[in-house]
């Protein structure tokens, strides 16, 4: 079984074992991987050496939210990838990887700034621009603030609404801004966000459409 195959079985089994829903499992993972891709192939005509640093990238940004707090206590989720990780990477590439992603949060990077990885400064970039060009996808955070809603309330009916405003909130306050609060520094996330914000503005706008009609 290639790496990939047994990276994305990772994230499945994980997200079992943790009830880590559709907007943090696999088709996340997924998308992350294909934006850490395309920022990695266009970045490595200005750092060569990143070819180097292909398998740390690509690990990082498949498994990157198997120790997410929001569904599990961080250090089990690092001890579970270190356990995961430890066969199949050299020690220091494993190292790597955990220091790109207990360290690439956009709220750990608005308290702590940027973390000094020194030669994985760049692969973490990647990683953490990935992920967040990955956010612009407004229904995922809808999808968040409903699947949190079930888990809280059990049997209550769900408030769609409410669901809406938190994702809007966000999205005004944080993933619209990514852009102007300078958390994007590789060329190829600066002159590829646009069309991802664009997109999310429009589809707040069909939603809001959508709320307003009395029909539903």
């Amino acid at each position: 079984m290639s790496l990939l195959n047994k990276l994305l079985h990772f994230v499945v089994v994980s997200s079992r074992r943790h009830d880590i829903d559709e907007t943090h499992g696999l088709s996340h993972s997924m998308n992350v991987l294909n934006f850490a891709h395309n920022i990695l192939e266009a970045e490595k005509k200005n750092f060569p050496y990143l070819e180097e640093q292909e398998r740390i990238i690509y690990v990082s940004a498949a498994i990157h939210d198997m120790c997410d707090k929001k569904y599990m206590n961080e250090e089990d989720g690092i001890q579970e990838i270190n356990a995961f990780l430890k066969e199949k990477m050299f020690p220091e590439q494993v190292d790597a990887v955990k220091r790109i992603i207990t360290t690439m949060s956009y709220t750990k990077v608005k308290q702590n700034g940027f973390p000094q990885l020194h030669e994985y400064q760049m692969a973490y970039h990647i990683v953490r621009e990935a992920d967040l060009l990955s956010a612009y996808d407004f229904d995922r955070c809808m999808l968040y603030n409903i699947h949190k809603q079930i888990e809280v309330n059990k049997s209550q009916e769900l408030k769609f609404m409410d669901a809406f405003n938190n994702a809007n909130e966000l999205f005004q306050n944080r993933v619209l801004k990514h852009e102007k609060d300078g958390l994007f520094i590789t060329n190829y996330s600066k002159s590829h966000y646009l069309p991802l914000h664009i997109e999310a503005v429009r589809r707040i706008q069909t939603w809001k459409n959508i709320i307003r009609k009395p029909i539903i």
